[in-house]
């Protein structure tokens, strides 16, 4: 992941650069010296003189995503009750944000965090759950984890799907019966 972002940049400079090339030749349709071909931005009409010396071509800007350091975590909890329903951030390694735990939080998803495997993925199709019923509550789940982008969504509506949320608890709110 980490030579996407450098592979990128070079593409669009070099992209940058042959629009550059062709804007200063005035190829193009019916183009005379020093025009763009038809329908180019105009920025490029502008440089055109400055392509007899040397073109000065930054990188693009760099993306919010390729900046944030660590783990980001955004979890919306709906229909969980008073004092858990709300929207919560979590910032690991290093550990910060809103949510009521962060340490922890950060803990739980660390715990089973492996490579090759996702930790936020759904309940696998065709899988035999018990039919217990955890209750309303959802919850959503947005971000990036281990460089990858994160959006999972999680409710209490079988055996299984109460399972993958205690698994992630306390990132998500601790809805089990007290006494367990």
């Amino acid at each position: 992941m980490s030579q996407v972002t450098p592979l990128r940049r070079f593409a669009v400079t070099a992209s940058a650069a042959c629009a550059v090339v062709i804007a200063a030749s005035g190829a193009g349709p019916g183009a005379g010296p020093g025009v763009a071909y038809a329908g180019t931005v105009d920025a490029l009409t502008a440089v055109t003189p400055l392509v007899g010396g040397s073109v000065p071509l930054a990188p693009p800007p760099v993306r919010e995503e390729d900046q944030v350091s660590g783990d980001h975590l955004a979890v919306t909890v709906r229909h969980a009750g008073a004092g858990v329903d709300g929207t919560f951030e979590v910032y690991c390694h290093p550990g910060g944000g809103s949510h009521p735990d962060p340490a922890g939080a950060c803990d739980a998803v660390d715990r089973d965090t492996r490579w090759g495997r996702d930790v936020f993925a759904p309940v696998p199709e065709g899988g035999v759950c018990t039919m217990r019923y955890g209750g309303p509550a959802t919850a959503h789940v947005t971000g990036r984890w281990a460089g990858r982008p994160v959006d999972a969504a999680y409710d209490r509506s079988n055996g299984c799907e109460i399972e993958r949320w205690d698994r992630l608890v306390p990132l998500l709110p601790d809805l089990r019966p007290v006494g367990r």
